[in-house]
């Protein structure tokens, strides 16, 4: 049985870290005011807006202690990623989750978090928010029906997403836990200690700024290990910024994905709004949802 962490009332406390890659500090300001506006006490680590002058927002012992603290920080009630990139692989086996797995709470990002939502999943049964960060606030982002998913999220109000047809999808219905993310990650997790199982799962999956032959690839290697033989269903998110070669890989990206995955009966939709663009619904990695997809449309509802 998955264990899903406390929901949020007013007056909690939402930490904010950046365990992977950098993120100026005035880039997380309306993320900080919108919480509070929601009725949140906010948190800020010491790797938001750091003084590091590479990728990454602290060395790998500086960003381990911050979102380590953060986790087993008794007075915060959720932890916030300000971004992803890349990092949180470089630290995942020296997170302790000793008083983590006995007081579980919210942990909340997409992308190179991917890792975090998958370890936790696979080791520890643990549900966690595949949702939009700190900089999806800006530019009045807080609006939108994304943002709000997130809010919805927390306090514990069951989600319901729709989303249009596509000409690709493969209708039926699904039941199963959820479990996902950036397709980059998924591959890479493959053989290690936060691979995740998929048998009988409903899989999702989204990328960005790949090269369509790349994307090809990481979905061969999907496939011949197993992850997506036996799925209850699974969901194309939105892959955004893709390149091509010079010489034309010769196929869309979302006809690579329909090829890839045309053996298979169970129901498949494309272009689900996950991604790395503002259309990013928050998921509960590890809960349970049905996913039903007609020819008229796509229902995704815990």
């Amino acid at each position: 049985m998955i264990k899903t962490p406390p929901y949020l009332k007013k007056g909690d406390t939402i930490g904010i870290v950046c365990p992977a890659g950098y993120m100026d500090a005035e880039k997380v300001a309306t993320c900080i005011n919108t919480l509070q506006q929601w009725g949140y006490k906010v948190k800020v680590g010491k790797t938001v807006g750091g003084d590091s002058q590479t990728y990454f927002s602290g060395t790998d012992e500086e960003r381990l202690t911050d979102f380590q603290q953060m986790l087993d920080d008794d007075s915060i009630n959720a932890v916030l990623c300000g971004r992803g990139g890349y990092g949180m692989g470089r630290i995942i086996d020296k997170i302790s989750f000793k008083k983590f797995k006995k007081s579980p709470k919210w942990v909340i990002g997409y992308s190179d978090i991917t890792v975090f939502h998958s370890h936790l999943y696979a080791n520890y049964k643990i549900s966690s928010l595949h949702s939009p960060m700190a900089a999806a606030f800006n530019d009045e982002g807080y609006k939108n029906e994304y943002v709000q998913s997130l809010r919805k999220s927390l306090s514990g109000k069951k989600a319901r997403y729709t989303c249009p047809s596509h000409e690709f999808n493969r209708t039926g219905e699904a039941v199963g836990e959820l479990v996902g993310g950036n397709l980059a990650l998924l591959a890479h997790l493959v053989g290690t200690g936060s691979d995740i199982k998929t048998k009988g799962r409903i899989l999702f999956i989204e990328d960005v700024g790949e090269y369509h032959y790349n994307i090809d690839r990481m979905m061969h290697q999907l496939k011949r290990s197993g992850k997506l033989d036996k799925l209850a269903g699974l969901i194309f998110g939105i892959f955004t910024d893709n390149k091509d070669t010079d010489r034309p890989f010769g196929q869309t990206v979302n006809e690579v994905l329909r090829d890839i995955v045309a053996e298979y009966d169970y129901p498949v939709c494309f272009d689900f709004p996950v991604s790395h663009s503002d259309k990013n619904f928050a998921l509960k990695v590890g809960a349970g949802y049905k996913l039903t997809v007609k020819k008229k449309g796509v229902v995704l509802a815990e």
